[in-house]
């Protein structure tokens, strides 16, 4: 696994430059996540809902319909969104300065040109004064270098998260880009049951955030910031929270926040590093382990070395 960075890996991000931008994709993001949704059987914990990194950007992966497969991919380097099925079909939307008004009609009939019939609920999901899809014509920035340099981001950080995903033996996440929150996140599980989560979780039914909590985790996650905390970071919590949980050491840069309830490193303070894999992979490492002891997991069964490719995991 390579320790080495360029500029290109791990750009800057800078929250206020790209707000309005950031603000507007979240929300395409989340009419192409519905329709995922809308289309595709409930899987424990939401797993059903998220986007993933592609080569090229973000995507649905295949989604069924009518006895077929479809997939949306925003892509990131052409600056378009393509919709593919598997009877052949391929058409594109270019993404550009547009209402989430205009994208989400623009959606629609290409959804109905390639032969997909889905209805979606048109209400935003985890956002402050969420305006009903068709009628948004507030958010209509979109700057294609902020997207690309976003998308780069999120490649580097899906590489990292995987790595870290291969020491672990119990039941884990895939890593996946929540449109909701508009993070990409990687979770571990104890194996045992939660106590009930209280619900309460801004634009988010509660129906939905106590299964996604049903089972103890250690869950982390990239997150580019938003008007209340105004930089991109990772982080990292339990649930439920263990006694003694956010007073452990952890990476040198890292604190924990009590108005978050988790662990935050900057993203800036990764990507200043010698080593940025090293630091983000010792970030990731040192708070589940802060979760994993105070709450008694069984880390002897749970755990194994990181994966080496083309190696098989030595057993007995």
């Amino acid at each position: 696994m390579s320790l080495t960075h360029t500029d290109d890996q791990w750009p800057e991000l800078p929250y206020a430059p790209w707000r309005d931008t950031a603000l507007t994709l979240q929300l395409w993001t989340q009419i192409v996540g519905k329709v995922r949704l809308a289309l595709t059987p409930w899987l424990n914990h939401g797993w059903h809902v998220p986007l993933y990194v592609t080569a090229r950007g973000l995507s649905t992966s295949p989604i069924p319909f009518d006895g077929e497969l479809a997939e949306l991919e925003f892509d990131f380097i052409a600056h378009r969104l393509v919709c593919r099925t598997s009877r052949g079909a391929e058409r594109s939307l270019a993404l550009a300065p547009q209402s989430v008004a205009d994208f989400y009609g623009r959606l629609t009939l290409l959804l109905t040109e390639s032969g997909i019939d889905v209805s979606i609920n048109e209400k935003p999901n985890e956002v402050a004064e969420p305006i009903l899809f068709p009628e948004d014509s507030v958010h209509v920035s979109y700057d294609p270098q902020a997207a690309y340099r976003f998308w780069r981001v999120l490649v580097q950080v899906d590489r990292v998260f995987k790595f870290f995903r291969s020491g672990f033996l119990g039941k884990a996440s895939p890593v996946h880009f929540f449109w909701g929150s508009f993070d990409l996140a990687v979770t571990r599980f104890s194996g045992r049951p939660a106590p009930p989560h209280p619900g309460g979780v801004p634009g988010l039914p509660d129906a939905i955030a106590r299964e996604a909590y049903s089972h103890e985790v250690s869950s982390a996650g990239f997150w580019a910031g938003n008007d209340a905390f105004q930089q991109p970071a990772f982080y990292s919590y339990a649930y439920p929270e263990p006694p003694g949980f956010r007073d452990q050491p952890v990476t040198a840069g890292a604190t924990f926040s009590t108005a978050l309830g988790e662990f935050v490193l900057p993203y800036d303070a990764v990507r200043a590093a010698p080593s940025p894999d090293a630091l983000l992979l010792d970030f990731l490492s040192t708070t589940y382990a802060a979760a994993a002891d105070c709450g008694r997991w069984d880390r002897v069964v749970l755990e194994c070395p990181l994966g080496v490719p083309g190696r098989p995991r030595a057993v007995g």
